[in-house]
Parts: structure tokens; C-alpha cells; sequence
């Protein structure tokens, strides 16, 4: 351990904690324990004391360890993640008891309970979860942060099982109706029984029921619960152990502390992920999980105060790259949070090149057939926030309803549980092994904590039955097969495969079928039954749509292409009032830029017209008349063709109407125009519509030039009747 004195690193003005991790070592950087506060120390990670410990997704209960210390549970809420491929931001709110960790018992006790010291460590914490989870391009952030510095608001006991679902309760009943968060996780500082040191339901981030886990404080540098805070977080994004059969790459050594995702961690501390993490994020995400989670935090709630280097866009900022030393961005000046010379934007889905994409771009592509796609706005940097398929609406391409943006099916279970090759079994199966009320066969448990025995039309929302896949479950190493045999009157046997997880009589079961999945035509599973989806009222919504769009979580219609929202009656760029306007494609667009440039200088070319009419009459008719002819129109002042021109722009819709009143010119100049006009409407796609006839009432046969008048439009074109006539005379 080598000691670092003021004489070899710059002043600090407040104490300061961190870790550096190189390739393949990792140093600990902390204040000393003397009273200079600028006085700090480094040391390698492997040097800081540490008992080894597991988690306790998967891992049966052993006998209470001698040595009970209580410490302070906190509990940390989870809001907003974006996307995978841009940046997720994590925000979380940590809540503690009057027991913490017992290297700080002492000092917490001589500074009359000190509570902004307890929250510090937290808030520590917090900071390290972040860093693991950046190169995933997530980000962690503190939202709030509570104390219990009286008593415990649910009970935290050695049993970690029972913890946890006491928590998860609290959480769903009293936290989540007064604080908005995604997830919340509770760090405690009572040892769990056996070799416990965190558990957390596995891909249940945000769902009301199961999005949040349990951390024990286990180390006196806050890395240590840190680490765990994030393995837990793992599983709640949906990722798996490192286990040796799954083969994971991993650029830390065992010896130099390995990945975040292993079963058993000690010191060193892991701080990297595997591939096998990285993976099981990228499906998780692919299938719908954590779908509350791509819209843009709520920055105000953020704990600690306004910060210019946090990398979060506050109020009084413009941007926020970070800190000046890891400030990659061309647009934000990372000293003042202030957009650079020109630059209109720094951030967001919807930023390039520091400017603003076009109104219409695409910026969050649909993730599963029950997502929908989101635009830019052109107003806004940041993509609009996510939406998706109104609970109990037909999942696109698939047999299957959407839930939670999610489409759930029987198949997809058992491929997640047995692998490729895996299939639901008949429905014989879920009849005979969910009738019998078991651990193997039920449909959970009733208010007395017994086994639900599964009713006949509720049987395929019990335990998950399969067939074929793999040897043995491909869900963990906790996981066992349960075959069945069940006899056919015909003669033969049915081979029915269920799954039986060891995580304890209070965790939710994975073998169970989930809400949401299809139990039969117009039916989903909802609380172990199996019920209509017209309990969401889908189809009342999707009905206000005019069969031109869906119905979106928010309620309001997601239109198609060429109609617009609120109720895709009128014609419009498509989307929603939610997710952004749709755009034309690239090569319609820009077609339609160059027949409308040509078209305006047809315009410019008429007013040439009207400038030097007699010279073009002249120009016009020399060849096709005869000598009296050419003295009679010479003499005779021909009439001024009024070229009548009707625009209506809604947004990206144009209607033009080109007539002329006077015969004469009709076949020479009308037709010439009517001809780009078709053009136009074929670059885009119909969003520009072409008339030759005039308006149901006679428009006047001369007019003076520009004159504006009111007009009827047909009936056919659907358009409002706020539209004005415009007549340019020539």
C-alpha cells in the first residue's frame, strides 16, 4: 500500500473515492483515515479485504452464519432507460435503515447518526453501478434517496427469500404509487443466511410486481456492494449467470476478479461484463423487456443537485458532455455546458452534425411486433419517448396479443426454457400436470401460500409444458426438467417437459406462463386465468382510428402513411400525437424537390407572359395563321387567360388546382402544366393532388391579379373547407 501526499497529487477540496481500471488490474482510490482531508491513498484492488460471497438467484439456504451483523438496507429506484444502441439512463433512489455497515457504526454513532454520511456512501455506490453499466451504454444515475432512520418500512430479516418479497410488496403498494421509478433495489445491512449476498427476480425489469432485488452491504468500500448491486441489476435486465458450460468470454482473468455476471464474487472486485452479458441484454431488450424505459429522464429529480459534467442536461444548461477529460462531443463545451459557436444541438437521436434531423426521421426502429417506430419532430433533439401496441391488440405476423408492448406465446416460452427445438406441448398436457395443485403443476398459489390447483379453461396458465429442445433446461444451472408421461385412450403416450427453479417458496416461479400470453381465440392469460383481451378495450380504441391505424398504449391512434393523427380521417404524414411524424422516402423527396423548383419556374416564366403577352401571342400563332388572320389578331387585344392555382398545406399535404377559363391557350399552356402536375403527385406518392376541373361554382371569367376568393372544394378530396381559391391572371 503506498500513501499519496499532498506533495504528489493536486489539492483536493473534498475528500474523493473512485477506482482506475486498466486492462487487466484495478486500484482503489480513497481518502486515509486521518483528519487532513486532502490526504488520500491507492492501493490494487486485489488488497482490499474481502469474504467471498454468491447470489442467491438459484442457490438453496444453509444454516444462519454465527457472526449476524445488522446494516443499513437502502433501496434504489431505476427510472428511463433509452435504447440499446444510444444510451439507457438508469435513475435510482436508495433508501437506508438506523442499521449500517459496522465499519461506520462507530463514527455514524460519535456524529449523533450522521445521516448525509450514510447517504454519501449511497450515492458512492450509485456513481460505481454507473461506470460498470456505461460501456453497455447505460446509464446509472441517483434519483432519490431515503434513510430509515427509525425503523425498517418492510421487513428485512436474514432470510433473503422472504426479504425479498417483502420488499417487492412494499415496493408495488407504497413506494411506486408516490415515487415514479422503473426499478428499485434494496441494500441491506443484515447478513443473509448462508452465502447470500444479493437476489433479484430475473428479466422483470419493469414490471410492477418483480422490478427491483436486494443487496447486501457487504465490504467497507462501497465498490463491494456495488458490484452486487449490479450483478442484481443484471438479472433484472434479464442477463444469466457466467457459468463455465456457457462458454462466456471475459477479458478479466479469475485471478483479477473476472466478470460482473459470475455466481460467486470476491476480491478482486469484477467491474467488466462478459459477452454472455452482453448478449443476454441485446435479446432482452429484443423481446421486449424494459419497454418503460426509453424515454427521457426526468433530470429535476436527479439526487445531489444541478451539476455541469454529470452528463445530464439540467436546467440553465445546454448540454452536458461530461467531464472535461471524457468529453468527446463536438457540439457542447464541457466547461460550461454551452452549445459551441453555431450548434444547435449536442445530444439526442434527433441531433446531427450539431443541427437538428429533418421532421420525419426515423429514430427508434420498432423492437418486436408489438412496438411501434418512432420520428424525429424537427423541433427536438431527443427521440419522442417510446410507445407501442395497446394491451390485448393482435400481435403483428404473430398468433399472440400484445402485453406491456411484449407478445407473449407459449412457443417463446419454452424456447427461452429448453432452447431452439422447443415447442408447447398439447393442451392434454397443461390439462393433467396443472390440475394436480403441486410445485410441479399449479396455477400459483392462493392467500393461504398453498398451490393453486389450475380449472380446466385455465390450464394453459399454469405451469409451462413443452416439448423437444434441449436435454435439460437452458435457463441456469438451478433449473430441473419435470417429465410427465401421460397415457392416450388411442394407445400411445404424450412426453409433457416442465421446468422446476429452486428459488424459494416466496420468488415467482419462471416455469409459470406469463401474463399476457394467449390462451385460446380473444384470450390472454391475467392472474393465473385465462380471461377475454376485451377487458382492455382495444378495440373501443382502435375503432375512433378509421381503420387507417392501431390503437397505441397511450390511447391514441398510430396512423398509416399518408393519414394523419388524431383519427387518421384526413390525409397527413402518418404516426401518432406520441411517436412523430412519418416522412417520404429519400428518392420521392427528392424528385418532388426538383419538379417543384421546375414548377416555380414555370411560374416565374408566366410572369414573363404577362409582361410581354403580344410578343408570345405573336410567337405562339405566326405559323398556323394567315396573313388577314395575323392583321386580325393584331387589331383585336386577345383575352387574358387567368391561370387559377388552389393551394391547401396541412403540414407536408399540397392540393393544386391549374385551369385556365380561356380556351385559347388550354391545349398549349393547361395541359403542359397538368403534365408536371401528375409528376408531382407520382414523386409523392399521392400527397400531392392534381385538378383540371374548376369548383363546383363558376369562377368569374375575368379577374384582377391575385385575387383571393372562397371556393367549394369536391367532395371527394376530403379537403377542409378552410380551403382558399388563388387566381394569378395573367
Amino acid at each position: 500500500m503506498r500513501k499519496i501526499k499532498k506533495a504528489t497529487m493536486p489539492r483536493l477540496p473534498l475528500s474523493y473515492r473512485g477506482f482506475i481500471s486498466l486492462e487487466n488490474k484495478t486500484f482503489i482510490l480513497e481518502p486515509s483515515l486521518d483528519q487532513d482531508n486532502y490526504t488520500h491513498i491507492i492501493y490494487r484492488g486485489e488488497n482490499l479485504n474481502l469474504s467471498s460471497g454468491t447470489c442467491g438467484h438459484g442457490f438453496n439456504m444453509s444454516s444462519v452464519t454465527p457472526d449476524n451483523h445488522l446494516r443499513s438496507p437502502t433501496v434504489y429506484y431505476i427510472h428511463d432507460l433509452v435504447l440499446i444502441s444510444s444510451t439507457i439512463n438508469v435513475f435510482l433512489c436508495s433508501l437506508t435503515s438506523n442499521n449500517i455497515h459496522p465499519g461506520l457504526r462507530v463514527q455514524f454513532q460519535k456524529q449523533g447518526k450522521d445521516v448525509e454520511r450514510v447517504k454519501q456512501r449511497l450515492a458512492e455506490i450509485a456513481n460505481y453501478v454507473d461506470k460498470f453499466y456505461r460501456v453497455l451504454n447505460i446509464r446509472v444515475a441517483l434519483v432519490g434517496l431515503e434513510v430509515w432512520s427509525d425503523s425498517d418500512k418492510c421487513p428485512v430479516t436474514q432470510d433473503p427469500f422472504n426479504t425479498l418479497h417483502e420488499f417487492l410488496d412494499w415496493r408495488k403498494v407504497k413506494l411506486l404509487p408516490t415515487k415514479s421509478h422503473d426499478n428499485a433495489q434494496l441494500i441491506s445491512g443484515v447478513y443473509f443466511q448462508g452465502t447470500t449476498i444479493g437476489m433479484a427476480p430475473i428479466m422483470s425489469m419493469c414490471t410492477v410486481e418483480q422490478s427491483g432485488g436486494i443487496v447486501m452491504d457487504h465490504s467497507e468500500n462501497p465498490l463491494g456492494a456495488a458490484v452486487t448491486l449490479a450483478h442484481e441489476l443484471g438479472h433484472n435486465f434479464g442477463m444469466n449467470h457466467d457459468t463455465p458450460e456457457r462458454g462466456c468470454g471475459c477479458r478479466m482473468t479469475v485471478d483479477r476478479g473476472g466478470c460482473i455476471m459470475t455466481p460467486s464474487t470476491g476480491y478482486p472486485f469484477p467491474t467488466v461484463f462478459s459477452t454472455c452479458s452482453k448478449k443476454d441484454l441485446a435479446a432482452s431488450l429484443e423481446k421486449g423487456v424494459g419497454m418503460c424505459l426509453y424515454n427521457m429522464p426526468e433530470v429535476k429529480v436527479l439526487y445531489g443537485g444541478q451539476k455541469c459534467g454529470n452528463g445530464y442536461v439540467e436546467e440553465g444548461e445546454e448540454c452536458d458532455c461530461g467531464e472535461l477529460e471524457e468529453c468527446m462531443n463536438p457540439c457542447c463545451n464541457a466547461t460550461t455546458c454551452t452549445l459551441k459557436g453555431d450548434a444547435v444541438c449536442a445530444h439526442g437521436q434527433c441531433c446531427e452534425d450539431c443541427r437538428l434531423k429533418p421532421a420525419g426521421t426515423p429514430c427508434r426502429e420498432s423492437s418486436n411486433s408489438c412496438d411501434l417506430p418512432e420520428f424525429c419532430t424537427g423541433a427536438n433533439p431527443h427521440c419522442p419517448a417510446n410507445v407501442y401496441l395497446h394491451d390485448g391488440h393482435s400481435c403483428h405476423k404473430v398468433d399472440g396479443y400484445c402485453y406491456n408492448g411484449i407478445c407473449q406465446t407459449h412457443e417463446q416460452q419454452c424456447i427461452t426454457l429448453w432452447g431452439p427445438g422447443a415447442k408447447p406441448a398439447p393442451g392434454i398436457c397443461f390439462e393433467r400436470v396443472n390440475s394436480a395443485g403441486d410445485p410441479y403443476g399449479n396455477c400459483g398459489k392462493d392467500s393461504k401460500g398453498l398451490f393453486a390447483k389450475c380449472e380446466a379453461r385455465d390450464a394453459k396458465c399454469g405451469k409451462i409444458q413443452c416439448q423437444g429442445g434441449a436435454n435439460r433446461p437452458v435457463i441456469g444451472t438451478n433449473a430441473v426438467s419435470i417429465e410427465t408421461n401421460i397415457p392416450l385412450q388411442e394407445g400411445g403416450r404424450i412426453l409433457c417437459r416442465g421446468t422446476h427453479v429452486y428459488l424459494g417458496d416466496d420468488m415467482p416461479d419462471p416455469g409459470l406462463v406469463l401474463a399476457g400470453t394467449t390462451c385460446g381465440e380473444g384470450m390472454m392469460c391475467l392472474n393465473r386465468q385465462c380471461q377475454n383481451v376485451s377487458v382492455f378495450g382495444v378495440h373501443q380504441c382502435s375503432g375512433k382510428c378509421s381503420e387507417r391505424g392501431v390503437c397505441n398504449n397511450k390511447k391514441n391512434c398510430h396512423c398509416e402513411e399518408h393519414w394523419a393523427p388524431p383519427f387518421c380521417e384526413r390525409a397527413g404524414f402518418g404516426g401518432s400525437l406520441d411517436s412523430g411524424p412519418m416522412r417520404l422516402s429519400a428518392d420521392s423527396r427528392g424528385v418532388a424537390v426538383a419538379i417543384l423548383a421546375t414548377l416555380l419556374s414555370l411560374m416565374g416564366a408566366g410572369f414573363l407572359v404577362f409582361l410581354k403577352r403580344k410578343t408570345l401571342v405573336r410567337l405562339l400563332f405566326t405559323n398556323k395563321k394567315t396573313t388577314m388572320d395575323k392583321l386580325r389578331y393584331s387589331r383585336t387585344p386577345p383575352p387574358t387567360p387567368v391561370f387559377h392555382f388552389m393551394f391547401w398545406i396541412s403540414r407536408r399535404n399540397t392540393f393544386i388546382e391549374m385551369l385556365s377559363c380561356r380556351d385559347d391557350y388550354r391545349v398549349e399552356i393547361t395541359q403542359i402544366l397538368f403534365l408536371i402536375c401528375i409528376m408531382v403527385q407520382w414523386s409523392l406518392s399521392g400527397d400531392l393532388m392534381c385538378l383540371l376541373d374548376p369548383p363546383e361554382q363558376p369562377v368569374p371569367a375575368r379577374l384582377s391579379p391575385c385575387t383571393v376568393h372562397d371556393a367549394s372544394p369536391q367532395p371527394s378530396l376530403q379537403v377542409p373547407a378552410y380551403t382558399r381559391w388563388v387566381s394569378f391572371c395573367c
